[in-house]
Parts: structure tokens; sequence; C-alpha cells
């Protein structure tokens, strides 16, 4: 333990270090063949796993993995703005000299004069600030959706895009009205899957899970959550199948796996997974 930095300047050298390692492997005289092969474009499979396995690690409060995971995503920042120097882009520090100027920007409460003296007076500043920065187009609504339907996964896009909408009033009177949507829709995708083109029933299951995530949003729930929580119980339930399978999976039938996950939902059923 005692050789983890334990002050800023421990970190600096730390930062150093690896930013020294990574330009090394990236170099073309004496460096790693595969480190050499890799583009902006060919990383990002890795920066979207290292940030989930990151907040995987968070979520199970497991410090060291956590302290594990961030290193790796820490590792596509430090290769990708590597990768940008050597193409004369922009390099690492400009990246962090980027991000603290808006902090520091974005922080008026803090560096300025501003009063901000809640989370909420924070937020508004923020994206005033914000709105400010971005010009015309972050002021309207359709071009801050259009960014969360391009950056963000499809669920935390959903949630988002139907919340920002709600909040301008683009909203059912009631909640029966979106129990009522969602009728219609479970009633047209059933249709597109009997009738339409494959293209039509994605449409469909995209409009009635959208009606699902703006259920959630009704009641005050997290479709991410309660997704989270259905595979942990799925998983729990499907390994004690596993253990109590003598051969293979394959080799029973639909009623005897049936009867192997009644089992387990029960022995599992006061789990905090159930």
């Amino acid at each position: 333990m005692s050789d983890r930095p334990s002050n800023p300047s421990q970190s600096l050298t730390a930062l150093e270090q690896l930013i020294a390692v990574v330009a090394q492997l990236r170099d073309p005289d004496g460096g790693c063949p595969w480190d050499l092969e890799q583009t902006h474009e060919s990383l990002i499979p890795y920066i979207i796993e290292e940030a989930y396995e990151s907040v995987d690690a968070i979520r199970r409060g497991d410090s060291e993995h956590i302290s594990e995971e961030l290193g790796d995503l820490l590792l596509q920042v430090v290769l990708q703005a590597q990768i940008a120097q050597e193409a004369g882009d922009f390099s690492l520090a400009e990246v962090a000299q980027g991000i603290t100027d808006k902090l520091i920007r974005r922080h008026p409460h803090v560096f300025a004069d501003t009063e901000a003296n809640t989370s909420e007076e924070v937020r508004q500043n923020w994206q005033a600030i914000k709105a400010a920065e971005k010009g015309d187009d972050e002021t309207k609504l359709s071009s801050k959706l259009a960014r969360y339907a391009r950056t963000l996964p499809p669920l935390m896009a959903s949630q988002k895009i139907s919340k920002k909408a709600a909040e301008v009033g683009f909203e059912w009177e009631k909640v029966e009205d979106v129990w009522t949507k969602f009728d219609e829709e479970l009633g047209e995708f059933k249709e597109a899957i009997t009738q339409e083109s494959r293209q039509r029933q994605e449409e469909e299951l995209g409009d009635l899970l959208f009606v699902l995530v703006n259920l959630a949003r009704w009641y005050d729930l997290d479709p991410e959550a309660a997704l989270q929580g259905t595979h942990e119980r799925f998983l729990a339930r499907f390994t004690q199948v596993e253990a109590a399978c003598d051969r293979p999976l394959s080799d029973y039938s639909v009623e005897e796996l049936e009867a192997l996950w009644q089992v387990a939902k029960q022995r599992l059923i006061s789990s905090p997974v159930n």
C-alpha cells in the first residue's frame, strides 16, 4: 500500500509515467505492433467496454476493481490523446486544459462571484452556461434530443429524450393515457410480427419499448436498474439450474428445465437478487 501515490505530485509522476509508456508502445521504432495498428475508431469498443466495467465495479462497491477499471479507462483516454498528438491534432495536455477551463467556467459559484446554494441552482446555472457556449443550435430542444439519440446507449437515450420532452409540455395528461398508448403499441407490434417486414417489426418494437420507458418515468422507476435486476435474478437462477444438471443442458427437455428453474426460483426467493 505504501507505494500508492498519496499526494498530487506523486499522482502527477504516475500519470507522466503512463504517458511515457503509451508513447513507447506507439513508437514506430520498437513499439508494440498491436498498439501501433490502433486508430481512434478501432479503440471505440474498448472505451465502451472499459466504461461499463468501471460502472460494474462501482456498483459492486469493489474498491480494488474500481481502481483497476478506472486505470483501464484512463488508458483509453491517454491512447486516444497519443494518437491525436501523433497526427498533430491535439495533446493530452490540451484535453486536460480544456476540461479544467470548462469546470472553472461552469462553476462560477466556486470560482467567481455567482451564488448557488442548492444543487438545483447549480444545475440551472450549468445548463444556462452550457447553452450559451453551444450557441443557437443548443437552444433548440430538438438538437439536444438528437445528441442524446446519437451519443447515449438507447435505453438511457430514451429516458433523457422522454424526460426533456415532458419538461416542455410534450406529455400525456395522466398515466392512464400512457397505458392506453402502451396497449395501442402492443397491438401494432403483434400485428407487425405476423404481417409486416422485419424493418417494420423493429420499428414497432422500438415504439413499444419507448412507451415502457415513459411508463417507468411516470412511476418514478429506473428502467436500467430494473433491467439490471432482471439480469441478476436470471443469472442467479440459471446458475442454480446449471449446478443441478449432471449432463449438458441441451439434453434436457423444456419441461425438465422449467422444473429445475422453479426449484431455483424458490430456493432464491429470499435472495437480494430474487
